[in-house]
């Protein structure tokens, strides 16, 4: 019974040192493995080496795969580059098997503790902290094969009759045989959901003797079907092309495996003699067993994807042939087209989705400003009507665009993540709460110019040029931030919207002082000027929500976030209270700032944690009860703004 326990926990061990060291290496990594897909798949060759290499630096293929389906479901990569990469991670997890191999040829436990006391010095000064979780991974990785190791020689199963006569039942030379421990693996690989794990296991059961060799290199190609499995149950929520790029990687594999099955007594033979092993003799060595196995791993995936580089068309033919469509643009029009729950192993990457989300969701609030631009020049009862009922609607998308995609970010905080990617959330969360502003702005719009149709209010040449002058310039500014929205960032400026900006609220008020001077002058009605200024303040509050917006993309600074005397100076992270200032603590400022930066949005005491607090404090709820008392007292006749959601926590409310 202690020797069972002894061999789960090592696997345990091994799963969670795998998991911490791939989670570590994505984290420091992160960004340049984006830019590495993006840039370094211009064909199926260098598709192949990125996947590779990729796969090779965060130690996980499951971590590449599904980072991969994030991709094409993000509309990052097309189907042909997903496929080349996939293939090149089916190359690059071999090393995880040299890796154990290694560990069961000769003691690595001096190893461990070293690795262990500088990956806990450098965790705890908080200096290359992401460097120190890697050493800690492999620390763990390391004592779990060890552990492995020793377990797997106590156990001595070579001397154990009932095991042996039970293993030996099982014909090694036949193909049923082969067939049933290929099932096996597959299964167990699924169920464990870590092909690592069962490559450890295999390597314990063959290393005592347990099994030949012919059988752990079933178990292995079991293992190389069942890790697909990852991807696919990850791309079910997913869209058209990520659900096939996911049975992409599982047709490969199937394929490999089904070749590998007409050779399969050659290959195995061939494989043997490349790391001086016989198979048929009767003693085997241990280092040689496990090294077999691991070289097996690498030529299958090799040769397979030797074989099946050239017919990436005709795979992608397939897959498109099995997998259809199964909504229709009319369906995708109110729903979040990139991001999905489905897609949350690698964090990182999922950040990637909720920007390409969030340039969707300012092109749907900019076609939505065009559409007020419409109802303004519409004539007729039933195109008025038409065209009102279609900015309504996309007021409720705007609304539940805001709701999903925060609660994505919100799902994607739950994770470990690195400092970079908290600041990313917490810009992304500012933005969606401005697009949102947008559509209330248009909408806004929308009922002012029902009242005037309603009226029957004609304006005069001079209100309209004014109407169309600050239309033009929200649709310029709202043009500019959809660029930013969907590139990258470092290659805009925050000046030029700015100008942009000066020019809206320049505008604006000479148009107040002329509609002034014209209603004293009965040029038009007081209801007619009323209209007219409400039109104008509206389009003016749409052009401040999209500079916003800009900020918050670029890491800009304009003006800070002020709320009428209540200002947050982002730029000298200050805070005055009707022009006087007032001393706040770091974590007190970065809780207003976020409070104030999403007005009217809730978050949970939960959330606030997350999003304000580093990951290595221990924060409790009511640190942050503690923290929203101080900061009203400090803000004074401001303090009724931040609203207590009773059991949950707080907003800023206008």
């Amino acid at each position: 019974m202690l020797i069972a326990l002894k061999l789960l926990g090592s696997i345990a061990l091994l799963m969670y040192g795998m998991k911490v060291m791939s989670e570590a290496l994505q984290k420091m990594a992160g960004p340049q493995l984006r830019h590495m897909l993006g840039a370094m798949t211009t064909n199926r060759f260098t598709g192949v080496a990125t996947g590779a290499l990729v796969t090779v630096a965060v130690q996980s293929s499951a971590a590449t795969t599904v980072m991969t389906v994030s991709f094409v479901n993000a509309a990052l990569l097309t189907l042909s580059q997903a496929i080349s990469i996939i293939m090149g991670a089916n190359i690059g997890t071999t090393l995880s098997a040299w890796i154990m191999s290694a560990g069961f040829s000769f003691n690595i436990a001096n190893l461990v503790w070293p690795a262990f006391l500088v990956g806990i010095i450098l965790i705890q000064t908080g200096k290359h902290r992401y460097v120190g979780d890697f050493l800690f991974g492999l620390s763990f990785l390391l004592f779990a094969l060890g552990m492995l190791s020793a377990t797997g020689k106590e156990m001595d199963l070579a001397s154990n009759e009932k095991v042996v006569n039970f293993f030996a039942s099982f014909d090694s030379g036949s193909y049923l045989t082969i067939l049933l421990f290929l099932l096996i693996g597959t299964i167990l690989t699924f169920a464990v959901q870590s092909s690592a794990a069962l490559m450890a296991i295999t390597m314990v059961l063959c290393s005592t003797g347990a099994i030949s060799i012919y059988q752990g290199i079933a178990l292995v190609m079991g293992e190389n079907i069942g890790t697909t499995l990852t991807a696919n149950i990850a791309a079910m929520s997913a869209n058209t092309q990520a659900r096939r790029a996911a049975l992409a990687h599982l047709l490969f594999n199937v394929f490999g495996v089904f070749w590998i099955l007409c050779c399969f007594f050659p290959f195995v033979r061939m494989v043997c003699r490349l790391v001086g092993m016989d198979p048929t003799a009767e003693t085997q060595s241990p280092t040689q067993l496990s090294f077999a196995l691991a070289m097996f791993h690498t030529a299958f995936n090799v040769t397979n994807t030797l074989i099946l580089i050239w017919f990436i068309p005709q795979i992608e033919k397939v897959v498109c042939a099995l997998i259809k469509p199964r909504q229709t643009e009319e369906e995708e029009e109110s729903r979040l087209k990139y991001i999905n729950s489905g897609l949350m192993k690698t964090p990182e990457i999922s950040v990637l989705q909720a920007q390409k989300e969030i340039a969707v969701f300012g092109e749907r609030m900019m076609r939505m400003s065009v559409m007020v631009k419409d109802l303004y020049h519409a004539k007729e009862e039933s195109e008025f009507k038409k065209i009102f009922d279609r900015i309504e609607k996309y007021e409720q998308i705007s609304d539940n665009m805001e709701n999903e995609i925060g609660k994505y970010l919100g799902q994607v905080s739950d994770a470990h993540l690195s400092d970079d990617t908290k600041e990313k959330i917490r810009a992304m969360l500012r933005q969606i709460g401005e697009l949102e502003s947008i559509g209330d702005s248009g909408y806004n719009m929308a009922r002012i110019l029902r009242r005037k149709f309603d009226a029957k209010i004609e304006f005069t040449p001079q209100q309209d040029a004014g109407v169309k002058q600050m239309f033009a310039l929200s649709q310029e500014a709202g043009a500019r931030m959809l660029e930013m929205l969907g590139g990258r960032r470092e290659d805009f400026d925050f000046n030029p919207s700015e100008e942009i900006e000066s020019r809206i609220d320049a505008t604006r008020e000479v148009l107040k002082e002329q509609n002034l001077r014209d209603v004293d002058g009965h040029v038009y009605s007081y209801d007619s000027g009323s209209i007219y200024m409400d039109l104008v303040n509206e389009a003016e509050k749409a052009g401040d929500y999209i500079i916003n917006i800009v900020e918050a993309r670029l890491g800009a600074s304009h003006n800070g976030v002020r709320f009428e005397g209540l200002f947050v100076d982002t730029e000298n992270m200050r805070v005055t209270v009707d022009g006087d200032d007032v001393p706040f603590t770091k974590t007190e400022y970065r809780l207003l700032k976020l409070l104030m930066e999403n007005r009217g949005r809730v978050y949970s005491r939960e959330e606030l944690i997350k999003l304000v607090w580093p990951d290595d404090v221990i924060v409790l709820n009511r640190t942050v009860d503690v923290n929203i008392t101080r900061i009203r007292k400090k803000i004074g006749p401001y303090a009724t703004h931040i609203a207590t959601h009773a059991g949950f926590g707080y907003s800023f409310a206008e």
